[in-house]
Protein backbone atom coordinates (compact mmCIF):
# COMPACT_ATOMS: atom_id res chain seq x y z
CA UNK A 1 0.00 0.00 0.00
CA UNK A 2 1.19 3.61 -0.57
CA UNK A 3 2.16 6.07 2.02
CA UNK A 4 0.56 8.44 4.21
CA UNK A 5 1.58 11.15 5.85
CA UNK A 6 0.69 13.16 8.83
CA UNK A 7 -2.67 15.00 8.61
CA UNK A 8 -1.66 17.15 10.71
CA UNK A 9 0.61 18.62 8.09
CA UNK A 10 -1.89 19.17 5.31
CA UNK A 11 -1.21 19.50 1.72
CA UNK A 12 -2.83 18.30 -1.69
CA UNK A 13 -0.28 15.47 -1.87
CA UNK A 14 -2.04 14.44 1.63
CA UNK A 15 -5.44 13.67 -0.56
CA UNK A 16 -3.25 12.28 -3.46
CA UNK A 17 -1.64 9.52 -0.77
CA UNK A 18 -5.10 8.62 -0.01
CA UNK A 19 -6.96 8.74 -3.18
CA UNK A 20 -4.42 6.25 -4.04
CA UNK A 21 -4.30 4.14 -0.52
CA UNK A 22 -8.22 3.31 -0.56
CA UNK A 23 -8.24 2.38 -4.30
CA UNK A 24 -5.91 -0.19 -3.44
CA UNK A 25 -8.14 -1.27 -0.73
CA UNK A 26 -9.72 -4.48 -1.26
CA UNK A 27 -13.01 -5.85 0.40
CA UNK A 28 -13.58 -8.98 1.72
CA UNK A 29 -15.94 -11.21 -1.21
CA UNK A 30 -19.16 -11.02 -0.62
CA UNK A 31 -21.02 -14.78 -0.45
CA UNK A 32 -23.28 -15.66 -3.23
CA UNK A 33 -25.89 -16.52 -0.55
CA UNK A 34 -28.08 -13.50 -1.12
CA UNK A 35 -31.14 -14.79 -1.39
CA UNK A 36 -32.47 -13.97 1.42
CA UNK A 37 -31.71 -10.18 1.03
CA UNK A 38 -34.93 -7.99 1.41
CA UNK A 39 -33.46 -4.39 0.87
CA UNK A 40 -30.72 -2.69 0.06
CA UNK A 41 -29.35 0.53 0.66
CA UNK A 42 -25.86 2.55 0.22
CA UNK A 43 -24.52 5.53 2.17
CA UNK A 44 -21.17 7.88 1.17
CA UNK A 45 -18.72 8.62 3.19
CA UNK A 46 -17.37 11.67 2.05
CA UNK A 47 -13.98 13.15 3.05
CA UNK A 48 -12.03 16.62 2.41
CA UNK A 49 -8.87 18.01 3.90
CA UNK A 50 -10.11 21.21 6.51
CA UNK A 51 -8.63 23.83 6.64
CA UNK A 52 -5.98 22.89 8.89
CA UNK A 53 -5.26 19.87 7.23
CA UNK A 54 -7.03 17.44 8.61
CA UNK A 55 -9.34 14.79 7.53
CA UNK A 56 -12.81 15.60 7.72
CA UNK A 57 -16.20 13.38 6.75
CA UNK A 58 -19.51 15.16 5.84
CA UNK A 59 -22.81 14.28 8.35
CA UNK A 60 -25.86 15.01 8.49
CA UNK A 61 -28.96 15.56 11.33
CA UNK A 62 -31.90 13.57 9.89
CA UNK A 63 -35.22 15.26 10.49
CA UNK A 64 -37.19 14.89 13.47
CA UNK A 65 -40.53 14.82 11.40
CA UNK A 66 -38.75 11.39 9.71
CA UNK A 67 -40.79 8.10 10.55
CA UNK A 68 -37.58 6.22 11.28
CA UNK A 69 -34.23 7.17 12.85
CA UNK A 70 -35.68 10.81 13.16
CA UNK A 71 -33.13 13.48 14.69
CA UNK A 72 -30.08 10.86 14.66
CA UNK A 73 -26.88 11.66 13.28
CA UNK A 74 -26.24 9.81 9.48
CA UNK A 75 -24.09 9.33 6.78
CA UNK A 76 -26.06 10.51 3.29
CA UNK A 77 -27.60 7.62 1.87
CA UNK A 78 -30.89 5.90 1.43
CA UNK A 79 -32.64 2.80 -0.37
CA UNK A 80 -31.49 1.62 -3.63
CA UNK A 81 -34.04 2.46 -6.22
CA UNK A 82 -34.74 0.45 -9.30
CA UNK A 83 -32.84 2.70 -11.69
CA UNK A 84 -29.86 2.38 -10.01
CA UNK A 85 -27.08 1.18 -11.65
CA UNK A 86 -25.01 0.21 -8.40
CA UNK A 87 -24.40 0.99 -4.96
CA UNK A 88 -22.36 3.98 -6.13
CA UNK A 89 -25.04 5.69 -8.09
CA UNK A 90 -27.39 4.78 -5.31
CA UNK A 91 -25.21 6.59 -2.55
CA UNK A 92 -24.46 9.38 -5.25
CA UNK A 93 -27.93 9.93 -5.70
CA UNK A 94 -29.15 9.89 -2.38
CA UNK A 95 -26.15 13.02 -1.15
CA UNK A 96 -27.03 14.76 -3.91
CA UNK A 97 -31.20 14.59 -2.93
CA UNK A 98 -30.34 15.05 0.85
CA UNK A 99 -27.63 17.26 0.59
CA UNK A 100 -27.07 19.09 -2.70
CA UNK A 101 -24.00 17.59 -3.45
CA UNK A 102 -23.44 17.27 -6.78
CA UNK A 103 -22.12 13.74 -8.13
CA UNK A 104 -19.41 15.11 -10.11
CA UNK A 105 -17.34 16.69 -7.43
CA UNK A 106 -17.45 13.33 -5.77
CA UNK A 107 -13.58 11.10 -6.26
CA UNK A 108 -15.05 7.33 -5.39
CA UNK A 109 -12.60 5.87 -4.80
CA UNK A 110 -13.33 2.13 -2.97
CA UNK A 111 -16.85 0.77 -1.24
CA UNK A 112 -16.23 -1.33 2.29
CA UNK A 113 -17.80 -4.53 2.82
CA UNK A 114 -21.73 -4.39 3.37
CA UNK A 115 -22.69 -4.83 6.56
CA UNK A 116 -25.91 -6.36 7.58
CA UNK A 117 -28.53 -4.41 9.87
CA UNK A 118 -31.39 -6.18 12.25
CA UNK A 119 -33.26 -4.74 10.09
CA UNK A 120 -32.70 -7.40 6.84
CA UNK A 121 -30.98 -4.32 4.93
CA UNK A 122 -27.84 -4.65 3.35
CA UNK A 123 -26.12 -1.04 3.46
CA UNK A 124 -23.01 -0.25 1.11
CA UNK A 125 -20.75 2.35 2.41
CA UNK A 126 -19.13 3.99 -0.36
CA UNK A 127 -16.16 5.81 0.17
CA UNK A 128 -15.49 8.92 -2.03
CA UNK A 129 -13.30 12.20 -1.95
CA UNK A 130 -14.32 15.88 -2.46
CA UNK A 131 -11.37 17.86 -3.56
CA UNK A 132 -13.45 21.17 -4.50
CA UNK A 133 -14.94 22.06 -0.95
CA UNK A 134 -15.40 25.31 -2.43
CA UNK A 135 -17.80 24.17 -4.78
CA UNK A 136 -19.74 22.20 -2.66
CA UNK A 137 -23.10 24.65 -1.29
CA UNK A 138 -24.32 22.43 0.90
CA UNK A 139 -28.17 22.45 0.46
CA UNK A 140 -30.32 20.08 2.88
CA UNK A 141 -33.58 18.46 1.80
CA UNK A 142 -35.99 20.06 4.78
CA UNK A 143 -38.17 16.89 4.21
CA UNK A 144 -35.11 15.12 5.30
CA UNK A 145 -32.15 16.86 6.78
CA UNK A 146 -32.43 19.05 9.93
CA UNK A 147 -28.50 20.26 9.45
CA UNK A 148 -25.36 19.31 7.72
CA UNK A 149 -22.09 18.83 9.62
CA UNK A 150 -18.48 17.81 9.23
CA UNK A 151 -16.09 15.97 11.90
CA UNK A 152 -12.94 14.94 11.69
CA UNK A 153 -12.56 11.52 10.73
CA UNK A 154 -9.47 10.62 13.06
CA UNK A 155 -11.82 11.07 16.09
CA UNK A 156 -13.30 7.67 15.38
CA UNK A 157 -9.91 5.89 16.66
CA UNK A 158 -9.80 7.82 20.08
CA UNK A 159 -11.02 7.17 23.28
CA UNK A 160 -12.11 10.60 23.78
CA UNK A 161 -15.54 12.02 24.11
CA UNK A 162 -16.80 8.11 23.67
CA UNK A 163 -18.67 5.21 25.20
CA UNK A 164 -20.37 2.58 24.57
CA UNK A 165 -22.86 0.30 25.23
CA UNK A 166 -22.93 -3.56 25.66
CA UNK A 167 -25.34 -4.80 24.02
CA UNK A 168 -26.57 -8.71 23.26
CA UNK A 169 -28.00 -10.35 19.98
CA UNK A 170 -28.91 -14.09 19.57
CA UNK A 171 -26.35 -14.97 23.04
CA UNK A 172 -23.02 -13.02 22.00
CA UNK A 173 -22.39 -9.54 23.07
CA UNK A 174 -21.16 -6.67 20.98
CA UNK A 175 -20.41 -3.36 21.74
CA UNK A 176 -22.12 0.32 20.72
CA UNK A 177 -20.51 2.92 20.16
CA UNK A 178 -21.29 6.59 21.03
CA UNK A 179 -19.20 9.62 20.28
CA UNK A 180 -19.94 13.25 21.17
CA UNK A 181 -19.05 16.22 19.23
CA UNK A 182 -19.57 20.17 19.17
CA UNK A 183 -19.41 21.64 15.56
CA UNK A 184 -20.25 25.37 14.95
CA UNK A 185 -23.68 24.57 14.34
CA UNK A 186 -24.41 22.36 17.20
CA UNK A 187 -23.79 19.39 19.27
CA UNK A 188 -24.36 16.09 18.14
CA UNK A 189 -24.12 12.48 19.07
CA UNK A 190 -22.93 10.09 16.43
CA UNK A 191 -23.64 6.20 17.08
CA UNK A 192 -24.63 2.57 16.10
CA UNK A 193 -24.33 2.05 12.47
CA UNK A 194 -23.03 5.31 11.27
CA UNK A 195 -20.43 5.57 14.46
CA UNK A 196 -19.37 1.87 13.03
CA UNK A 197 -18.78 2.80 9.62
CA UNK A 198 -16.76 5.33 10.77
CA UNK A 199 -14.48 3.57 13.07
CA UNK A 200 -13.75 0.99 10.11
CA UNK A 201 -13.12 3.80 7.51
CA UNK A 202 -10.53 5.28 10.15
CA UNK A 203 -9.12 2.40 10.66
CA UNK A 204 -8.57 1.88 6.75
CA UNK A 205 -7.11 5.11 6.36
CA UNK A 206 -4.91 5.89 9.35
CA UNK A 207 -3.96 2.34 9.03
CA UNK A 208 -4.45 1.38 13.27
CA UNK A 209 -6.97 0.17 15.11
CA UNK A 210 -9.09 2.46 17.02
CA UNK A 211 -7.51 2.91 20.67
CA UNK A 212 -10.58 0.95 22.34
CA UNK A 213 -12.31 -2.51 21.99
CA UNK A 214 -14.56 -2.49 18.97
CA UNK A 215 -16.61 -5.74 19.46
CA UNK A 216 -18.93 -5.00 16.55
CA UNK A 217 -21.88 -7.52 16.56
CA UNK A 218 -21.72 -10.72 14.49
CA UNK A 219 -24.54 -10.10 12.24
CA UNK A 220 -22.50 -7.27 10.77
CA UNK A 221 -20.31 -9.44 8.82
CA UNK A 222 -23.32 -11.75 7.80
CA UNK A 223 -23.50 -10.34 3.92
CA UNK A 224 -19.75 -11.81 4.14
CA UNK A 225 -20.31 -15.18 5.68
CA UNK A 226 -23.61 -15.90 4.35
CA UNK A 227 -25.24 -16.38 7.28
CA UNK A 228 -28.52 -14.38 6.74
CA UNK A 229 -31.31 -15.79 8.71
CA UNK A 230 -34.48 -16.46 6.85
CA UNK A 231 -36.93 -14.17 7.74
Amino acid sequence: MGSYKDPNHGSDDDVENLVQRLRLYKPTPVSDETEFYVKRAAVLVCIFQGNNGDLRVILTKRSSSLSSHSGEVALPGGKQEETDIDDIQTALREAKEEIGLEPSLVNVVTILEPVFTKHRMIVVPVVGILSDTKAFDPCPCADEVEAIFDAPLEMFLKDENRWAEEKEWKGEKYLLHYFHYEAENGKYLIWAFTAGVLIRVASIVYQRPPAFLELRPRFWDMAITGDIPKP
